[in-house]
């Protein structure tokens, strides 16, 4: 699967360096651009965990390592992005719905991707082993971060998040997004059909869609496919409607983006322009998806959860970490 940026800095990456591209601005209206989109997006204070955390590898130079999540949170308010009227994370009542590890070596250029299925049982610091989504739960993005970096062996340069109110809200600012669905399924849990052929989906659709499960034969893997494959035709949607000619819907594109997504308080505007200069000759054929190596299902303590091989997800983050990422979808 390729083209692995998530709900928040790829999509607004690209569509900056979309836009920046085809107005042809100069330094000055570069800088304003960044400086007026990226003063929009909401930080997160205190994201990251205290005390020991992995060094940065040699690998590392000249690279970011993020991690997004989107949030399943059951408020009736936004808690992400600059409508949030609702705190981003309290005790018990959010958890990460969706989980992904993205690697941008902008001197290599090339761009990695590693879904972390929610129902990973993992260890949680302090709080023993559970499934991977507690975490956010439990501790908000520091205790999130410092499970995925205990687990990857991994230092987390940067950290982005989206809940379901957003992510409804993003997709209808594009007017929606197609995806091709292979054949009938019906979620029991969600009581939605799904039917066969290639759609435009809106925001409440699309959430449907990314979050069904039950009634796929691949159960949790298959909802990492929705996931993957909506995110590559999310970005495709926003480069294919971001045009010269249409001003309003580049402004309406971006302000929906960043009414939508938080990010640490480490992410400064000056590292948005980086990024943005760093990743304009970014190719899709670059950027690869994959998922968190699996090494069988089991219920522990009445709870379904995937067993990870540890070993092998460290051994292949490093390899993409060196610019030596496993074949697509491994």
């Amino acid at each position: 699967m390729r083209r692995p940026r998530h709900l928040l800095r790829r999509v607004l990456v690209v569509a900056l360096v979309t836009v920046l591209a085809l107005l042809g601005l100069g330094a000055g209206g570069f800088w304003w651009a960044t400086e007026h989109y990226g003063d929009q997006v909401t930080r997160i204070p205190h994201a990251f965990p205290t005390g020991p955390r992995p060094p940065q590898p040699e690998e590392h130079k000249g690279a970011t390592t993020f991690l997004l999540a989107g949030v399943d949170s059951r408020s009736k308010r936004p808690t992400t992005g600059s409508d949030a009227t609702a705190s981003l994370w309290r005790y018990g009542a959010q958890r990460s719905d969706t989980l992904m590890l993205v690697h941008l070596d902008t001197d290599k250029g090339t761009a990695y991707t590693m879904s972390i299925p929610r129902d990973s049982w993992v260890p949680i610091p302090g709080h023993g082993s559970a499934k991977v989504n507690a975490a956010f739960s439990w501790g908000g993005p520091p205790l999130l971060i410092q499970t995925v970096e205990r687990l990857t062996g991994t230092r987390v340069d940067h950290f982005g998040v989206i809940d379901w109110q957003g992510f409804r809200s993003l997709t209808d600012a594009v007017g929606g997004v197609p995806v091709t669905i292979p054949q009938d399924t019906y979620d029991p849990e969600q009581h939605h059909h799904f039917t066969a052929g290639t759609h435009v989906l809106d925001g409440e659709q699309a959430l449907a869609y990314v979050r069904q499960r039950h009634g796929l034969p691949g159960g949790e893997l298959d909802r990492i496919k929705h996931q993957q494959e909506f995110l590559r035709s999310l970005v495709d949607r926003i480069r294919g409607d971001i045009r010269l000619t249409n001003p309003l819907g580049v402004n309406r594109t971006l302000d929906a983006i960043t009414s939508t997504v938080s990010v640490d308080d480490r992410m400064s505007n000056t590292d948005l322009r980086d990024l943005v200069l760093e990743l304009r000759h970014l190719d899709a054929s670059d950027a690869t998806f994959t998922t968190a190596p699996i090494i069988r299902s089991q219920m522990i303590d009445g709870q379904y959860a995937l067993i990870l091989d540890r070993g092998e997800l460290r051994a292949v983050w490093r390899g993409a970490e060196a610019g030596h990422p496993p074949a697509p979808g491994r």
